[in-house]
């Protein structure tokens, strides 16, 4: 049986907005009214930009506060979450409590597109979003970050951890208040 499409109503526009001048002339007054705004433009080599909290720039591995390895336990869900397949890892047994830690753990920077998704999924923190953002690599193989490039300590992605924190529980406060209306009669 074929479910016909629903009619759509389409709403009668005036003689002047058939002709998009009105939105013609507001843009070019916007882009008039910039013209002769401050300018915000910084000598960058010599003087580089520090990045807010949320901003997502190249994925590193951070650290355990005792500075014995990397906080990651090779559970792959980072791998499993990218979606243009930029990371592997290959996980190992351990005697230490975390159980599993990751022999290799590569990110290929030329496929990476910035989405943040490993670092979502990473029930650890082990994997975050740097703010860094001046890359550049001369070869391929130079952009194929192991896991020796990758480590960082903790203190130097302390804001961004501090911002994830925030708002992962901003996200569960909504999905609890959201939950909770949906069950009230």
């Amino acid at each position: 049986m074929q479910v016909k499409n629903p009619t759509i109503k389409r709403t009668k526009l005036t003689f002047l907005e058939r002709l998009y001048l009105p939105e013609i002339l507001k843009g070019m007054a916007y882009t008039f009214v910039q013209m002769f705004r401050p300018k915000f433009t910084s000598e960058y080599p010599e003087v580089k930009w520090k990045p807010p909290g949320s901003f997502r720039g190249r994925p590193v591995l951070v650290e355990r506060e005792d500075k014995t390895g990397e906080r990651c336990v090779a559970c792959g869900l980072c791998a499993r979450a990218c979606p243009p397949m930029a990371i592997s890892l290959q996980a190992n047994e351990t005697d230490l409590p975390q159980e599993r830690y990751p022999i290799t753990f590569e990110i290929n920077m030329l496929r990476c597109i910035y989405c943040g998704y490993c670092e979502e999924v990473c029930p650890e923190e082990a994997i975050v979003m740097s703010d860094e953002y001046d890359l550049n690599y001369t070869s391929r193989s130079e952009a194929i970050l192991d896991k020796e490039k990758l480590l960082v300590p903790m203190e130097r992605v302390k804001a961004r951890l501090e911002f994830l924190r925030e708002y992962k529980h901003a996200v569960r406060k909504a999905d609890a208040q959201y939950v909770g209306e949906e069950a009230k009669p």
